[in-house]
């Protein structure tokens, strides 16, 4: 009798564990959106204490033309809007606020790529989210690009106000300065912000945004139109 009760209370175990594992497989397969790098600097903000409801990653902003604008990340706190624009490089990273091209070099000097401003870019990004608010048009808005990678900002400059660059490490300082050297902004309806954004995260859960705001990359740079 005694065998037949401790081979009892062991299949109830077994059969706890088993649910209990596949709770936790189903949590971990969920689909993750967005880069790694983009994942981990939101793992960062939850850390640190940045409230969950505020943070919204992964965003597509639809435009007036039908496209998408595609935002790695978005804050919203007490003095206005955080839009972060995350990239990976490595090497030496030169580039000026104004011009329109940056150049990674790497090998000592021996390869050099250019590539698309951040600042504009990322300002480009809060010039369409600014759009889909009439109160966005009084509201203060914030840029930060975070570089991940063993790059290093070797010669940077003219960055504009309110715009910080800056290492993974260093992001929760940016935001503290951003926070403690600015007033409240004038939000008229806080609901209606956290609707926009949410609307635009879950724009981006559509295989058919994502697939269109690829296509509509692929056909700004044209490069199926070069014969060289």
């Amino acid at each position: 009798m005694e065998i037949g009760i401790v081979i009892f209370f062991i299949i109830v175990f077994f059969i706890a564990f088993i649910k209990k594992d596949r709770k936790s497989f189903e949590i971990s397969s969920e689909p993750k959106r967005g880069t790694r790098s983009e994942r981990n600097l939101v793992s960062i903000l939850k850390r640190s204490g940045i409230p969950e409801q505020t943070i919204f990653h992964d965003l597509y902003i639809k435009k007036h033309n039908g496209n998408f604008s595609q935002i790695d990340l978005v804050v919203a706190t007490k003095v206005g809007i955080i839009v972060f624009e995350v990239k990976d490089y490595s090497g030496w990273i030169f580039g000026t606020g104004y011009q329109s091209q940056w150049t990674q070099i790497l090998a000592y000097g021996q390869q050099k790529y250019r590539f698309y401003n951040p600042i504009l870019q990322n300002n480009k990004h809060i010039s369409d989210l600014r759009k889909k608010l009439t109160q966005f048009e009084n509201i203060p808005f914030y840029s930060i690009i975070v570089f991940y990678g063993d790059c290093i900002l070797k010669d940077v400059s003219f960055v504009p106000k309110g715009t910080f660059l800056v290492k993974p490490e260093r992001v929760i300082e940016a935001m503290r300065i951003i926070i403690a050297n600015n007033e409240p902004a004038q939000y008229t309806n806080k609901h209606e912000v956290v609707k926009v954004l949410q609307e635009a995260v879950n724009n981006g859960e559509s295989p058919e945004v994502q697939w269109q705001h690829i296509e509509n990359v692929r056909d700004m740079l044209g490069k199926d139109r070069i014969f060289g």
